[in-house]
Protein backbone atom coordinates (compact mmCIF):
# COMPACT_ATOMS: atom_id res chain seq x y z
CA UNK A 1 0.00 0.00 0.00
CA UNK A 2 1.03 3.20 -0.99
CA UNK A 3 -0.31 5.28 1.62
CA UNK A 4 1.54 5.41 4.81
CA UNK A 5 -0.60 5.72 8.26
CA UNK A 6 0.33 8.46 10.37
CA UNK A 7 0.36 8.27 14.39
CA UNK A 8 -1.46 11.91 15.04
CA UNK A 9 -0.92 12.45 19.21
CA UNK A 10 -2.57 16.12 20.62
CA UNK A 11 -0.07 16.72 23.52
CA UNK A 12 -1.01 19.32 26.33
CA UNK A 13 2.36 22.01 26.32
CA UNK A 14 3.80 20.44 29.84
CA UNK A 15 7.12 19.06 30.84
CA UNK A 16 6.76 15.35 30.33
CA UNK A 17 4.32 14.75 27.53
CA UNK A 18 6.45 14.42 25.25
CA UNK A 19 8.41 11.96 27.54
CA UNK A 20 5.45 10.11 28.65
CA UNK A 21 4.22 9.16 24.38
CA UNK A 22 7.70 8.18 23.76
CA UNK A 23 7.83 5.89 27.42
CA UNK A 24 4.51 4.34 26.24
CA UNK A 25 5.94 3.24 22.92
CA UNK A 26 9.40 2.25 24.00
CA UNK A 27 7.61 -0.01 26.41
CA UNK A 28 5.42 -1.51 24.09
CA UNK A 29 8.40 -2.57 21.88
CA UNK A 30 7.27 0.47 19.55
CA UNK A 31 9.80 2.18 16.99
CA UNK A 32 9.40 5.87 15.78
CA UNK A 33 10.67 5.86 12.38
CA UNK A 34 9.86 9.83 11.88
CA UNK A 35 8.41 12.89 13.78
CA UNK A 36 6.98 16.02 13.86
CA UNK A 37 5.67 18.55 16.35
CA UNK A 38 3.74 21.32 15.53
CA UNK A 39 3.16 23.26 18.52
CA UNK A 40 1.16 26.43 20.14
CA UNK A 41 1.54 28.00 23.62
CA UNK A 42 -1.00 25.30 25.05
CA UNK A 43 -0.61 22.51 23.00
CA UNK A 44 1.32 20.24 20.48
CA UNK A 45 0.77 18.03 17.58
CA UNK A 46 2.76 15.37 17.90
CA UNK A 47 3.05 13.73 14.12
CA UNK A 48 4.49 10.37 14.07
CA UNK A 49 5.66 7.52 11.83
CA UNK A 50 6.07 4.40 13.95
CA UNK A 51 6.87 0.71 13.35
CA UNK A 52 3.23 -0.54 14.17
CA UNK A 53 1.03 2.20 13.75
CA UNK A 54 -2.11 0.30 14.42
CA UNK A 55 -0.61 -1.06 18.00
CA UNK A 56 0.09 2.35 18.51
CA UNK A 57 -2.87 3.77 17.98
CA UNK A 58 -4.45 1.10 19.92
CA UNK A 59 -1.59 1.26 23.44
CA UNK A 60 -1.55 5.43 23.14
CA UNK A 61 -5.72 5.24 23.43
CA UNK A 62 -5.09 2.80 26.51
CA UNK A 63 -2.94 5.41 28.21
CA UNK A 64 -5.37 8.65 27.65
CA UNK A 65 -3.60 9.72 24.83
CA UNK A 66 -6.10 11.72 22.05
CA UNK A 67 -4.94 9.83 18.93
CA UNK A 68 -5.45 10.01 15.51
CA UNK A 69 -4.57 8.61 12.74
CA UNK A 70 -3.81 9.80 9.06
CA UNK A 71 -2.57 8.48 5.59
CA UNK A 72 0.21 10.46 4.21
CA UNK A 73 2.28 10.06 1.36
CA UNK A 74 6.27 9.31 1.30
CA UNK A 75 8.42 10.03 -1.37
CA UNK A 76 12.02 9.14 -1.86
CA UNK A 77 14.24 11.73 -3.82
CA UNK A 78 18.09 12.49 -4.00
CA UNK A 79 19.78 14.66 -1.34
CA UNK A 80 20.72 17.40 -3.48
CA UNK A 81 19.18 20.76 -3.35
CA UNK A 82 16.47 21.43 -5.47
CA UNK A 83 14.95 18.15 -5.55
CA UNK A 84 11.94 19.24 -3.04
CA UNK A 85 11.67 22.09 -4.96
CA UNK A 86 11.27 20.12 -7.99
CA UNK A 87 8.44 17.45 -6.39
CA UNK A 88 6.30 20.44 -5.03
CA UNK A 89 6.94 22.37 -8.55
CA UNK A 90 5.00 18.93 -9.89
CA UNK A 91 2.55 18.84 -7.35
CA UNK A 92 2.12 22.78 -7.63
CA UNK A 93 1.30 23.09 -11.70
CA UNK A 94 -1.12 19.95 -11.09
CA UNK A 95 -3.14 22.18 -8.33
CA UNK A 96 -2.57 20.25 -6.26
CA UNK A 97 -2.17 21.24 -1.94
CA UNK A 98 0.24 20.04 0.71
CA UNK A 99 -0.94 20.76 3.62
CA UNK A 100 2.13 19.69 5.68
CA UNK A 101 5.65 18.04 5.67
CA UNK A 102 8.23 16.51 6.90
CA UNK A 103 12.06 15.23 6.15
CA UNK A 104 14.55 12.96 6.69
CA UNK A 105 17.73 11.86 5.39
CA UNK A 106 17.83 7.84 4.96
CA UNK A 107 21.33 6.74 5.15
CA UNK A 108 20.75 3.01 3.77
CA UNK A 109 19.22 4.44 0.65
CA UNK A 110 21.35 7.37 0.49
CA UNK A 111 17.83 9.33 -0.34
CA UNK A 112 15.92 12.21 1.52
CA UNK A 113 12.73 10.62 2.56
CA UNK A 114 9.59 13.21 2.90
CA UNK A 115 6.29 12.43 4.41
CA UNK A 116 3.78 14.65 3.13
CA UNK A 117 0.09 15.14 4.22
CA UNK A 118 -1.58 16.32 0.81
CA UNK A 119 -5.59 17.22 0.08
CA UNK A 120 -6.38 14.69 -2.05
CA UNK A 121 -3.79 11.30 -1.77
CA UNK A 122 -5.24 9.19 -4.45
CA UNK A 123 -4.73 12.32 -6.86
CA UNK A 124 -1.16 13.00 -5.63
CA UNK A 125 0.10 9.79 -5.85
CA UNK A 126 -1.12 9.43 -9.55
CA UNK A 127 0.74 13.00 -10.37
CA UNK A 128 3.93 11.56 -8.97
CA UNK A 129 4.07 8.00 -10.17
CA UNK A 130 3.02 9.77 -13.86
CA UNK A 131 6.45 12.17 -12.85
CA UNK A 132 8.53 9.46 -11.89
CA UNK A 133 8.84 10.22 -8.31
CA UNK A 134 9.20 6.84 -6.45
CA UNK A 135 6.59 6.86 -3.33
CA UNK A 136 7.67 4.71 -0.22
CA UNK A 137 5.00 2.07 0.75
CA UNK A 138 4.47 1.84 4.28
CA UNK A 139 6.13 -2.00 4.90
CA UNK A 140 8.97 -0.17 3.41
CA UNK A 141 8.87 2.87 5.34
CA UNK A 142 8.37 0.70 8.71
CA UNK A 143 11.53 -1.10 7.96
CA UNK A 144 13.82 2.06 7.46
Amino acid sequence: MIKVTQVSVFLENKKGRLADVTRVLAENKMNIRALFIADTSDFGILRMIVDKPKKAVAILKENQFTVRENDVIAVEIQDVPGELARVLAILAEADLNVDYLYCFVDYNRKAAVDIMRVGDTDQTIDVLKTAGITLINAEELHEV
